[in-house]
This record gives structure tokens, sequence and C-alpha cells, in this order.
């Protein structure tokens, strides 16, 4: 295909886009991301310089890579492959890892500033970089051996391989302790049998960071690899959310696993809660991002779109929504900011994580809703990143633990009484 007519307001659309197309699509619109983020309260003063190189470093590349091609990725419910080595090398995996095993060896702040500018162009995509960053580097990193460290990190940093993290299952998912994949021992191996669903990276993963019982009914952490008999990773078709990622299943059919491959320095839930709240931590960021991009979008709505012979942004309702929207935007910032110092000098509650995680959600998802109403009827289409960000965060609310579950912890904290059992 030697032309291709892209214009802003009409893509062409492919179902298996090819690189060519990709890079045709990404010249169209070169330029058209004109985002720049909300700052209402000077937070850029708390930030270090190194804070604001990760930030402009991202959100540049995010503007020339991604931005131009991820309502065509996520209307095709497409994942752009070709950016997992992108994403390594600007340094979006594992940047909080120590630099010799290939991370960045930067600060909780500056994960947290990655994933907000990934999230900003796309939930997805920031899911991608969460789950190989908090997900399976930083338990192989917190847990494992140092040969599992140094086989697996600098690969996984660099995105010369994929991992994808397994807890959740079919029939448990708030409930990890009641998880049935189990494995038993086999000289110097185990075989391990049962299925996770609901994974990020599946499909493509080269590893999987697996959380399984023993015979006595112990959780441990297993590195399992592609290849291995027995092992399976089936792609979740239907999505109308996370459509630019990929999501599948994690199946067990007696798959022989060498016992070098269990992570040594953890047993029990511990090990996949630790894990979960490092990823938690990221999405706190990551939800501020959508909010930015929906409240940005609305803004330059307002003052674009006129009715009535004036643009709607002189009208009182739609100031209100403004500055609601700002508030709330705000807040969450100074809540991530404090949150991120806390987790860098390892103070940081796993209270004060499902705090920060909820409250982003959640006011990400109101900020799309109100923006989307702002836009009309042109919030809904692709034109805009409104409903394609309003999907996403449904899953968001959802996933590393739900918008309830969070209140239940919060609860427990605050009175002290288990409300989970």
């Amino acid at each position: 295909m030697s032309t291709l007519n892209f214009t802003f307001a009409n893509i062409v659309l492919y179902t298996q886009m090819t690189l060519e197309e990709i890079n045709l699509l990404k010249e169209a619109k070169k330029g058209q991301d004109r985002f720049t983020h909300p700052d209402f309260y000077n937070i850029d003063d708390l930030l270090y310089e190194e804070h604001l190189l990760v930030r402009d470093s991202v959100r540049n590349y995010v503007k020339r890579e991604l931005s131009p091609i991820i309502e065509a990725c996520a209307e095709n419910n497409y994942f752009p492959s070709h950016i997992i080595k992108q994403l390594g090398e600007v340094g979006c995996f594992g940047p909080q890892i120590p630099a010799e095993y290939g991370g960045g060896g930067l600060d909780y702040i500056s994960y947290g500033i990655a994933m907000q500018e990934l999230e900003r162009c796309d939930s997805g995509i920031r899911s991608t970089a969460s789950v190989q960053g908090s997900l399976v580097m930083y338990p192989i990193h917190k847990f494992g051996s140092e040969e599992q460290k140094h086989k697996f990190l600098p690969k996984l940093a660099s995105g010369d391989m994929l991992g994808c993290f397994g807890l959740t299952e079919p029939d448990h998912g708030s409930d990890p302790s009641g998880m049935t994949t189990h494995f038993k021992e086999d000289g110097d191996h185990i075989i391990l049998n049962g299925a996770k669903m609901w994974i990020s990276n599946a499909p493509q993963a080269d590893i999987a960071v697996v959380w399984a019982k023993n015979e006595e009914g112990i959780i441990h952490g297993i590195i399992v690899e592609r290849g291995m008999d027995g092992f399976s990773t089936p792609t979740t078709h239907g999505k109308w959310s996370l459509r630019a990622s990929i999501t599948g299943e994690l199946v067990f059919d007696n798959v022989r696993i060498p016992k070098s491959n269990i992570l040594p320095g953890v047993s029990g839930l511990k090990g996949p809660l630790t894990c979960l709240n490092s990823a938690r931590y990221g999405i706190s960021w990551g939800a501020i991002g959508a909010a930015m991009d929906c409240y940005e979008s609305a803004r330059r709505y307002a003052a674009e779109r006129k009715q009535f012979g004036k643009p709607i942004g002189g009208f009182q309702l739609q100031q209100k929504k403004l500055a609601e929207m700002l508030t709330e935007i705000t807040k969450a910032q100074l809540i991530c900011w404090r949150l991120g110092n806390l987790m860098n000098v390892g103070k940081a509650t796993p209270a004060q994580i499902s705090l920060a995680k909820r409250n982003s959600v959640e006011m990400a998802i109101n900020v799309a809703r109100e923006a989307r109403q702002m836009h009309g009827g042109m919030g809904i289409t692709g034109e805009y990143p409104i409903m394609r960000h309003m999907m996403n965060l449904e899953s968001v609310v959802t996933y590393e633990g739900t918008h309830d579950i969070h209140l239940l912890i919060l609860g427990m904290e605050i009175t002290g009484e288990n409300a989970f059992t």
C-alpha cells in the first residue's frame, strides 16, 4: 500500500495495522497533540530536575509515537507491540529498579510521573508498563535470587522481554487467598496446575510471575517461562475497555518448572499483596494523567465551541464543570506527591496507597464524564479522547483492588475491624 488517506476527522482504520500504516498515520497526525498539563498550585516547584526530565522525555515520546495512533489502535482492539522496545528505551519499564539490574535507579516520584504521562495517552499503554515494572520486575527484584535478577531484569527493563502477573483466577478475584492454582514437588522440579484470568500482557508475555499454593497450602511466587510444556496464554476477546492493550488467561496443565524458578524471598499472601501496593501506587499517578487529558480537551473545546453567539466557556455551568475538574485534579496531584515522598523513605502504608488509588481513579472517572458532557455529541467520537478514557477507567476502577475493596482497607485502618470476613 503506497498511499493512505488519513484526515483528523476521518481516520482509515485497519484490523491489523502494519508498521508502514502506523508510520503513515503518525505522519498524518503529527503535531496534533497539544497537551499542556494543569498545575494550578505550582506543584512543579516541588519537583526535582530529574522529575522534570523524566516527564519531558516520556511526554515527548507519547506525543511523537503514541498520540497519533492511539485512537486507531483502540477502535481496532489492536496492541501496537512495536512499542515494547520503545518503552524500554525511554525508561518506562522499572524506572524505580536499581541501575545494576537494568532499571532506571530513579525514585518513586519519577516512576509516578512516567505512569502519569503514559496514562495521559491511554490507560492500556500505562497498564503494559505498570505490569512490567511493578508486578514482574518488582517481585523479581524484591523476592528473587541474584541469579533470577540478573537473568530476567535487564531484559525486562530493555523491552527484550515482556512479562505478566498471575494472581486473579476465574473464581477468585478480590479474595486471592482462595486461589486454587497449585503445585507439587517432583525432584528438582515442581508440577503446576490451574488457571489465571484477566491478565494484562499475557498473550505476548515471555514470562509470567505466578502465585500458587504448594501441597501445604502456602502461597509462593513462580516464574513461568514461555515454551514450557502445558503453559498456554489464550487471548481475552470482546473487551470494550483497555482495547489498545492485550489481555488474556494463563493456563497451566501439568507444567514442569525447575525449583530454581521459585521466588525464594517470600511466602504467603504478603508476596502478591506487596506487588499490588507498588502497582496501585503507579495507578494513583496514572489516573491523574487520564483526568488531565480529559480536562485539557474540555478546556480547549469550551474556548473553541460557540453557541448562542459566544464560546460555551462563557456560560456559568461550563465554568462550574471546569472549576470542579481542576480542583479535584489539584487535590489528587498533592496527595500523590506526598505519597511519593513517603514511598521514597519507605514509610507509605498500604492504606495510604489504597486511599490514593481509589481517590485518583474515582476523580478521573468523574472528570471524564463531565468532560464528555461538555463535548456534547462529539464527546462520544474518536475525534476526542474522552470516551476512550471513560471506557478504560471502568477497568482501572476494578483492577488492583476494586473501589469497594479499597474502602474496606481504609475502613479497617480507621476502625481496627476487619470487614472482609
